[in-house]
């Protein structure tokens, strides 16, 4: 896969995913939006945000997104800019491991204790899941080096 396909794949993620968790702090605001994501009682947008489970280290869960994804968006712009200095394309999947990591622990609340899944937020955790495989692959790609013609002659 060429380097700005998986750039792109990055971006369009966390951008995504950026959007969800402010809709998530949109929800809390204006409790009616939980209607738009609530499907039935599972999938209720509404019994997690009712739940009282929905802050990690006193921060609100949406927040942890919103920064997160962020986050994703800066450090790949980093990586972009300085495709020889690898300790962005590393920063960018300890960054995503990380937010994989609080995803599973979001998930496993929301399953576990609060027995009802956000939508919305589930579709967040499978943007962060998408950056984390497109910083993976990043990593994979040759040092500085890439496959687009465009880029190529820059380097020259």
């Amino acid at each position: 896969m060429r380097t700005r396909s998986i750039r792109t794949l990055i971006y369009a993620a966390a951008g995504v995913g950026l959007l969800l968790a402010a809709f998530a702090a949109f929800e809390v605001i204006d409790a009616g939006l939980t209607k738009l994501c609530t499907i039935n009682t599972f999938f209720s947008c509404a019994a997690v945000a009712n739940s009282g489970h929905t802050t990690t280290l006193y921060i609100p869960d949406w927040l942890w997104g919103v920064l997160g994804f962020i986050l994703i968006l800066v450090v790949a712009s980093l990586a972009e800019r300085n495709p020889k200095d690898r300790r962005y394309v590393y920063g960018l999947i300890a960054l995503t491991t990380i937010g994989i990591a609080l995803s599973l622990y979001f998930l496993y609340v929301e399953l576990a204790v609060i027995h009802a899944v956000c939508v919305v937020c589930a579709s967040a955790y499978a943007m962060g899941f998408i950056s984390w495989g497109g910083a993976i692959a990043l990593a994979r790609a040759p040092p500085g080096a890439s496959n687009d013609p465009d880029e190529s002659e820059d380097e020259s």
